[in-house]
């Protein structure tokens, strides 16, 4: 069983269920999110596992499709923030594969972290969170994760949370162009009643 992508959910403002980890805020991307976030996925660093660096106008639009997911779907990618500072540190989340595929689920649990956030377990425990409400309110039975072959940092998340490789499921991006070194990706998949490492359990705030 898949997530229903065509029931609509009436729009609203407050469209984004909040969670509240240790750490992190996951909320709803903001206006002063943008030029953060933008910032982040011009840096070469972060972006280093991807074609290229994404453009102001790439960022906004993407900004823009996640809001409309939300309002859509009730569920979608949260805008990560330290509970600490409140600064805006990246994304993480539940998003639909939109491309054809011969794997099974068809929805992937996500995160990018600024690089100046790397190292301290934020994407794992964000992640975690993720993964509590896909098969916790959302009842959902499975979901995936994938990353360039050579995302080490990537695929340590995937570890750290209980996903198991899937060797058979990986594939050729068919977003990324024929040669290039990102085009290969592996596949790691976790189900609900898959064992996962002990963590705490995030604090659902609204909706």
């Amino acid at each position: 069983m898949q997530p229903d992508l065509s029931r609509p959910h009436a729009p609203a403002s407050d469209a984004v269920v909040v969670l509240r980890t240790d750490r992190l805020l996951l909320r709803a991307f903001g206006p002063d999110d943008v030029a953060a976030f933008a910032a982040m996925n011009a840096d070469p660093v972060v972006m280093e596992h991807f074609v290229r660096p994404q453009t102001p106008a790439e960022t906004e639009a993407f900004v823009a499709r996640i809001e409309a997911h939300w309002r859509e779907h009730g569920w979608g990618l949260w805008a990560l923030e330290r509970r600490d500072t409140g600064a805006f540190i990246g994304y993480t989340g539940l998003w639909p594969v939109r491309f054809e595929a011969t794997f099974q689920p068809r929805v992937e649990v996500g995160w990018r972290l600024a690089a100046a956030h790397w190292g301290h377990g934020f994407a794992t425990e964000a992640a975690h969170a993720a993964l509590d409400h896909a098969f916790g309110a959302l009842g959902w039975p499975e979901v995936a994760s994938f990353t360039a072959r050579g995302n080490l940092r990537s695929r340590a998340v995937m570890e750290r949370i209980g996903m198991r490789r899937d060797p058979s499921c990986d594939f050729e991006h068919p977003a990324v162009p024929v040669g290039h070194p990102v085009r290969p990706h592996v596949f790691y998949r976790i189900a609900a009643g898959d064992p996962r490492p002990e963590h705490p359990r995030a604090e659902r705030l609204r909706r």
